[in-house]
């Protein structure tokens, strides 16, 4: 992703960690991170249906926003009503009525050097100063 597409994806605040965990992989996972909407937890649990054995999404604090596993069922989302907002998304997807759209996804690698790029032009703004 560019830079330009990392910082659109920061821009309503609501971004998220999709920690996919796949069989075989002896519990490494990969982490992606996109805007935790009811749409895009749908589409992702949908796209991933059938090559992840488990996935778990988070807040940027670690609070869990739900779970699901392989064939894209959830087993955990302690928000009800955004549970209940998940499901007219994903539910066709599920049934094969409609595949899963496409939306910005980056990897946590991608948003972490974003991160520390930001962070290193801070520091060296301020060592200018000194």
């Amino acid at each position: 992703m560019t830079t330009e597409e990392l910082y659109e994806l920061q821009e309503d605040g609501n971004l998220g960690y999709a920690c996919v965990y796949k069989k075989g992989d002896n519990g490494i996972h990969t982490d992606y991170m996109f805007p935790m909407t009811a749409e895009n937890i749908a589409n992702f649990i949908g796209k991933n249906a059938y090559t992840a054995d488990k996935i778990i999404m988070t807040d940027m604090c670690d609070r869990l926003i739900c779970e699901s596993i392989y064939g894209g069922f959830i087993m955990t989302c302690p928000n009800q009503k955004l549970c209940r907002d998940i499901i007219p998304h994903l539910a066709p997807i599920q049934q094969g009525e409609k595949e899963p759209k496409d939306f910005p996804v980056a990897t946590r690698e991608e948003m972490e050097a974003l991160w520390h790029s930001e962070e290193e032009a801070v520091m060296q703004a301020e060592f200018r100063m000194l």
